[in-house]
C-alpha cells in the first residue's frame, strides 16, 4: 500500500510502506555519515540571502506563533545582520517543499517530519527546546472525551480515531506502531482512521465530540489548555507513550557555512527570561544542541516498525 501525504497528490514526496530504509535524496551528499546533507564545498552552490525566511511547524494557527517568535527573530537579526521573516505554513508538506525549493532557510520541523525534511529537503537540524535542567521531549497521548465509553486503546475497535497527518510522529507514526504491536489494532481493519490535518484540530475535535478518540502530542494539548482554548475536563487520556524528542530546529544545507554558524549562535545565545517564547513554552528554558543521528534514532526505528521508506521525486 502506498500512502501519499495530504496536499501532495502531485508532490515530491511519498511514503512507501512496503519497505523500510532511511536514505538521503540523490541530490544530497553525506560524506561524513551523520545522516544529514553535507554543506556543498563548491562555492557556486552556496547561498547567502539578504532576507532569511523562518517557519515553525504548523501545529496550530500560524498567526499565533508569528507573535510568539517575534522577539527571537529580532535577536536573530541582530546576530546575523540579516532581515528575518516569519513564514506561516499550513502543512508539514508545504514546509518541506519550501525548503527543498530554496524558499525556506531556517525551520522548526516537528518530530515525525524531521526524517522527511532531512531526506528530501536538505534540512540540517542542530537544536531543540529543553528545560533549564536539560530535560526535553513530549509524549504521544491517545485521548477521548468523558462519557465516550472508551477507557483504553482496546475500546477503539470498531470506532473512529483521529490522526493528524502521516508526517507526524505523535499524530500518526507512533500510535500506528503502538496500536498494532500492543493492541493488534490496524487502521481500516479494526477502526476507521480520520486525518484532521493538525494537532489542534484533533484536540478540538475530541473535546467537541466530533471524534470519539484522537492521537496527539501532549505538549500541544497542554499549551491549548493553558491558553483556555479547551478545558482539561473536556478530555480524558487513555494512553501515554514514552518520551520523544520535540521539534527540531535547523537550516537549509546550502547556506554559507559562516551564515549557518551565525544562525546557530543566535539560537544558543538567545535569552529566554521574560521572552515571548518562554511565555508560550513555559517548561522550556534553552536551545539544546542535538544531532539527527542520535536524537532521532527512536523516530527512525518507529518508521522502520511501520515499514516506512521515503521517496523524493
Amino acid at each position: 500500500m502506498k500512502l501519499l501525504y495530504p496536499l501532495l497528490v502531485t508532490s515530491l514526496f511519498s511514503v512507501n510502506t512496503a519497505m523500510a530504509a532511511f536514505t538521503l535524496d540523490s541530490r544530497y551528499i553525506d560524506n561524513d555519515n551523520d545522516l544529514i546533507a553535507d554543506t556543498p564545498t563548491n562555492k557556486s552552490k552556496l547561498i547567502d540571502p539578504s532576507t532569511l525566511i523562518f517557519a515553525y511547524t504548523p501545529v496550530e494557527d500560524p498567526a499565533v506563533y508569528a507573535d510568539v517568535w517575534s522577539d527571537f527573530l529580532e535577536h536573530m537579526e541582530e546576530v546575523t545582520g540579516k532581515n528575518v521573516k516569519f513564514f506561516p505554513v499550513q502543512s508539514n508538506a508545504a514546509q518541506i517543499e519550501a525548503m527543498r525549493a530554496g524558499r525556506l532557510h531556517i525551520a522548526g520541523f516537528n518530530t515525525g517530519a524531521n526524517p522527511l525534511a532531512v531526506a528530501c529537503g536538505g534540512f540540517r537540524p542542530f537544536t531543540m527546546m529543553a528545560a533549564k535542567d536539560g530535560s526535553f521531549g513530549y509524549e504521544m497521548e491517545i485521548i477521548t472525551y468523558p462519557g465516550s465509553g472508551i477507557n483504553s486503546p482496546a475500546d477503539i475497535k470498531g470506532k473512529k480515531l483521529a490522526f493528524t497527518s502521516q508526517t507526524s510522529n505523535s499524530g500518526f507514526k507512533a500510535p500506528s506502531a503502538i496500536l498494532k504491536a500492543d493492541f493488534n489494532l490496524i487502521p481500516d481493519r479494526d477502526f476507521e482512521p480520520a486525518f484532521s490535518g493538525k494537532h489542534d484540530n484533533s484536540i478540538l475535535g475530541v473535546a467537541n465530540k466530533d471524534y470519539p478518540a484522537g492521537a496527539v502530542a501532549n505538549s500541544v494539548m497542554k499549551r491549548m489548555i493553558a491558553r483556555d482554548v479547551v478545558k482539561a475536563n473536556q478530555i480524558k487520556s487513555i494512553y501515554k507513550s514514552q518520551t520523544f524528542p520535540t521539534t527540531g530546529y535547523g537550516v537549509a544545507h546550502n547556506l554559507k557555512p559562516e551564515l549557518q554558524e551565525k544562525i546557530k549562535e543566535a539560537f544558543f545565545s538567545f535569552k529566554w527570561e521574560g521572552s515571548k517564547l518562554q511565555q508560550e513554552f513555559k517548561n522550556e528554558g534553552q536551545f539544546l544542541p542535538i544531532t539527527f543521528k542520535e536524537h532521532w534514532n527512536v523516530i527512525r526505528k518507529i518508521d522502520e516498525a511501520n515499514g516506512v521508506s521515503y521517496s523524493c521525486r
